[in-house]
């Protein structure tokens, strides 16, 4: 019996010599009007690791990305893979403050640095430039290399097994200082055999484009794991994916698989360019981050005869393990399980739910993270036996299928009974007037627990007399301690990088009063 763990290392799994026999001439990266092959992605890797090399990585050091997402995101993240080092994507959007954390927290040995935000990295006080190397990109100006351009040999292969910590992707710090989710090398294959395989079934012939960035758990499946092991091309970009620019990519790249947010999804439904969205090459599309409204499914489908597969993931499970699926869609569902996935709803005090009562949601799968780095005490409270505990509110239906309730810190008690944000604000985006809207706790004028409504109105609509109406469409379609009785029309919702609502924000300005500019309807 073989007691050693066999090598395993995802840097081969995406790019080894195997996967280049079969795919190394295919085009497995757009961007900014250049091509670069599987065979000239090894290239580039290659490269790279002779770079990190050369600045002493040696197995188990981090290697720190503040990148766009770009053909070198994806080269230095499989090369400090190749060696057996610990890739740290951080978020290009996070202040210096929350870089410099990072990079401290993690102790990176190296820091590979986008040149417009050297800027972010201040060594000033905290040993930065003793303990950790700096390597400047400049991906607006990037050259291909040239397949005559000599590169070192690789060095020896290193020890991994799909055991081995690979990268570890730190969480927002919006309730909390960030901390680094750590996944090992099997994390990657695992989400690849259960979603992409299962759910998206790619094929070499696929083009993917995703609005969401490498440096997060979503868009680094999206933009990296599914289309590398699938042998298709993937589109990258540094543009901020608003609606004009997807509609215009969607007509200049024809992606086939696009991943997006709620929040996009609506925005390009709302498009007025001057032309009719043109998505005739679209095969998939998926939503993530947080719930799709029904109303957004229903309309897209609508609007253009396709469904959008709304899933949950998370950061501790690097990809989505509650999907809907191409033959089985529904408006307002989560979808159902992932196969290679379990998932279990329990009360507060970890007992098993009833069937159909909103719960804790708990999941299982290989991959898991492996902890939280040098956050013991996390761990033990948020993996118990392998189940990873979302922090989401879940019921399920008697069929499987999983419907979000809201995330536990957002879900309030009124006059002693549990209110579920998602549910009003799914109701306040079925009228005609609403384009965004979020639901918080708040104080009424008497001290008494209420819900406050911020909306976005459709251009057009005019907001007086607006409070009202909604009242009146929400009491017939609610108990009356669900019904808000604050109305809030705003230019805009607070969102993160990644488009989902910051109602810690939106609860902060509940307890000061309103912010300015607002008209609010009481």
């Amino acid at each position: 019996m073989n007691l050693i763990p066999p090598y395993f290392n995802i840097f081969d799994y995406f790019l080894g010599e195997d996967k280049l026999a079969r795919a190394g001439h295919r085009t497995a990266i757009e961007f900014r009007g250049g091509r670069i092959t599987y065979r000239e992605l090894r290239g580039e890797v290659d490269y790279w690791t002779e770079q990190i090399v050369g600045c002493g990585v040696e197995e188990g050091d981090r290697v720190a990305l503040l990148l766009y997402d770009s053909p070198e995101f994806i080269a230095c993240f499989l090369a400090a893979a190749s060696v057996g080092a610990i890739g740290v994507p951080i978020n290009t959007f996070i202040p210096p403050e929350e870089v410099m954390f990072i990079l401290s927290d993690s102790s990176a040995r190296v820091a590979i640095v986008e040149d417009d935000l050297e800027w972010k990295i201040d060594g000033s006080g905290q040993g930065f430039y003793e303990k950790c190397a700096m390597l400047v990109v400049d991906t607006a100006g990037r050259h291909y290399l040239d397949p005559k351009d000599e590169i070192a040999p690789r060095p020896p292969l290193p020890t991994t097994t799909r055991e081995t910590p690979a990268f570890m992707l730190y969480t927002s710090g919006s309730t909390g200082a960030p901390k680094g989710v750590l996944h090992l090398h099997g994390s990657i294959p695992a989400t690849v055999e259960a979603y992409s395989e299962t759910i998206l079934r790619l094929t070499e012939e696929d083009r993917i484009y995703s609005a969401s960035r490498l440096f997060f758990a979503y868009g680094l499946g999206n933009s990296l794991s599914f289309p590398l092991a699938a042998g298709a091309t993937v589109i990258l970009g540094t543009e901020r994916p608003s609606a004009g620019h997807l509609a215009t990519l969607f007509e200049e790249q024809a992606p086939s698989v696009f991943f997006g947010v709620p929040a996009l999804y609506r925005a390009l439904l709302d498009f007025r360019g001057g032309r009719r969205l043109d998505v005739s090459t679209l095969r998939l599309c998926v939503s993530a981050g947080e719930s799709l409204p029904p109303g957004i499914f229903e309309d897209w489908r609508k609007e253009f005869g396709l469904s959008i597969l709304d899933g949950i993931g998370s950061t501790e499970m690097l990809h989505i393990f509650i999907s809907n699926t191409s033959e089985q869609a529904r408006a307002g569902s989560s979808g159902l399980l992932v196969k290679g996935y379990e998932a279990r709803l329990t009360s507060d005090d970890e007992s098993e739910a009833e069937p159909g009562r909103p719960a804790n949601l708990w999941v299982r799968g290989a991959s898991s993270t492996a902890g939280y780095w040098r956050r013991a005490e996390l761990t033990r409270e948020t993996i118990r036996d392998g189940w990873v505990r979302t922090g989401d509110i879940y019921r399920r239906d008697s069929e499987g299928f999983f419907y979000h309730v809201g995330r536990s810190d957002d879900c309030f008690k009124v006059r002693g009974l549990w209110v579920s944000p998602v549910e009003i604000e799914s109701i306040l985006l079925s009228h005609e007037a609403v384009s965004e809207a979020a639901v918080v706790a708040a104080v009424d004028g008497q001290g008494l627990a209420t819900a406050r409504a911020y909306m976005v109105i459709r251009e057009g609509r005019d907001a007086e007399n607006l409070g009202e109406e909604l009242r009146e469409f929400l009491s017939s379609r609610l108990p009356q301690y669900k019904v808000p009785t604050l109305f809030e029309f705003i230019a805009e919702l607070p969102r993160t990088s990644t488009g989902k609502v910051q109602r810690y924000k939106l609860r902060a300005e509940s307890r000061t009063g309103h912010r300015g500019g607002g008209n609010e309807n009481r």
